[in-house]
């Protein structure tokens, strides 16, 4: 279990090289200084974020065994996570971040401009408004009630795509409230970072 901010570095450290880390000191230093202008995430998460947000974002790494044919998309990614720890720490894979606010995404182009994310690119606009692609991975943190994510985002989702959806203490409770037949496509994982938390995943991934 990730308990504190010397875990969760040493967690992340483990699953990235040295110019990553570097990369995600970086970014969570302009995340402080952002911060200031407009509230990305809440002020007292910052005092544990290696634990909060890194470790948080990087643990969905252990349900993609290889890198994905198709694009990780990530829904609603505002500060950038998962989405753009998922960059940083896989550069060889394609990321593609959903974002439809204004000062959001001039933040996440300008991380990943500085940060030298090439294989990150942001949709700057609603994902209804996004032309459907298939997408390899699915994920979703704090963006919208588990029935609504899954219905706005099914067309860009195919047999082979893995959906990773942190619910934090309501994963087991928005399961539930998915039809029957649709319930028996996901599972709740338990979250590495939060013992009362967890993580809606499709059927098919299983932690690494």
């Amino acid at each position: 279990m990730i308990v504190d901010d010397a875990s969760a570095r040493a967690y992340v450290a483990g699953l990235c090289d040295a110019s990553a880390m570097v990369r995600l000191e970086r970014l969570l230093a302009m995340l402080g200084e952002e911060n200031g202008r407009q509230n990305l995430v809440s002020r007292a998460s910052l005092d544990r974020a290696w634990q909060r947000h890194i470790a948080d974002s990087a643990q969905l790494l252990r349900f993609v065994a290889r890198q994905p044919a198709r694009p990780w998309l990530d829904l609603g990614s505002g500060a950038g996570f998962p989405g753009l720890v998922v960059a940083v720490m896989r550069p060889a894979w394609s990321v593609r971040l959903v974002e439809s606010r204004r000062k959001r995404i001039d933040w996440l182009e300008h991380v990943a401009t500085e940060l030298g994310l090439a294989n990150c690119q942001v949709e700057g606009e609603r994902l209804q408004n996004l032309a459907s692609f298939p997408a390899g991975v699915i994920s979703a943190r704090a963006f919208a009630p588990l029935p609504e994510t899954l219905a706005l985002a099914a067309r860009f989702s195919t047999s082979a795509t893995t959906w990773l959806l942190p619910k934090g203490r309501s994963a087991a409770q928005e399961l539930e409230q998915l039809p029957r037949e649709a319930r028996k496509l996901f599972h709740v994982e338990q979250s590495l970072t939060d013992l009362e938390a967890g993580i809606v995943v499709s059927k098919e991934a299983t932690s690494a």
